[in-house]
């Protein structure tokens, strides 16, 4: 067992000593949180990080002592600070994953988001996040939990609908050509982003293959708010608080929004691949499409 999931197995079983001496049934703590009864089962069972948010509303709603608060609160955000490889993280499951990125999209108001490799998460049809999550578990060994984590990869675009958060979204063009699933799947990704150009607290922005870059395409990122920036690597998901650190991801997603085609000119660059595919798919025999 990773450092990681050993310390939040040791964070959940605290948590779940404080429900039971509280005499509380899980369904029970849930209805006073508000929470889906599920939440406490994956957090009390290490199947999903508690944050700070969780386990203050956690001690409140059992009365613990304010020391107790202090060190869970302590417990949370040593968690969310580690930099654990993807590789052990992945371990502990790809559903657990998700909810935990869903958590953290919750208490978002605005997502500022450049992917240079694959489709953002939150825009991903089922079956193309079928392919990158084959993939994943390929890659990092991950339990194979492929149809729970695009359960709940579906389950967070609801999020997307939310008027009340504003979402900038940028590609660059290539990734919307690489193919990471058959080219039936990718069209249907292609729709699938064409729709969501629609959404009116949606941005999304798309780098044509022509536009003049002002860096290189490294690495992507997601900023949330201005509380910190999420930069996923192969092997370390970095977590950067320091505002230096925010503040140059938030210039970089800016020149990358001055150079990238929005609205109209974004569907336009779409159509264009969605041809391309169609030429492609027209070409090609049945046997070779996937």
């Amino acid at each position: 067992m990773s450092g990681f999931q050993q310390a939040r197995v040791e964070l959940g079983a605290q948590l779940r000593r404080l429900r039971e001496t509280a005499g509380l049934s899980g369904k029970e703590l849930a209805e006073r949180l508000r929470w889906q009864p599920s939440k406490i089962s994956r957090i009390e069972n290490a199947r999903q990080t508690a944050t700070e948010d969780d386990v203050t509303g956690w001690a409140r709603a059992v009365q613990a002592a304010p020391e107790v608060l202090e060190e869970l609160i302590e417990q949370a955000n040593g968690l969310f600070e580690r930099q654990d490889s993807w590789r052990q993280r992945h371990r502990s499951g790809l559903a657990a994953l998700q909810e935990d990125i869903r958590d953290l999209e919750a208490r978002t108001t605005t997502f500022r988001v450049f992917e240079p490799g694959v489709v953002i998460g939150l825009l991903q049809t089922t079956e193309y996040a079928r392919s990158i999550f084959t993939r994943i578990k390929r890659l990092y060994n991950a339990p194979d939990e492929i149809d729970a984590a695009i359960r709940v990869r579906m389950q967070r675009q609801e999020i997307l609908y939310d008027q009340s958060k504003r979402f900038r979204f940028i590609l660059p063009e290539a990734v919307l050509r690489y193919r990471l699933a058959p080219l039936d799947v990718m069209r249907g990704q292609l729709d699938r982003l064409l729709a969501v150009t629609a959404l009116p607290n949606v941005e999304f922005g798309v780098v044509p293959f022509e536009a003049p870059l002002p860096s290189a395409l490294l690495n992507g990122f997601w900023i949330y708010d201005q509380d910190h920036v999420a930069v996923p690597t192969r092997t370390r998901d970095l977590i950067l608080r320091d505002p230096e650190d925010i503040a140059f991801y938030e210039r970089a997603f800016e020149e990358f929004g001055e150079i990238a085609a929005f609205r109209e000119d974004a569907r336009l660059v779409i159509m264009r691949v969605l041809d391309d595919f169609a030429r492609q798919s027209a070409n090609q025999s049945p046997q070779l499409l996937d």
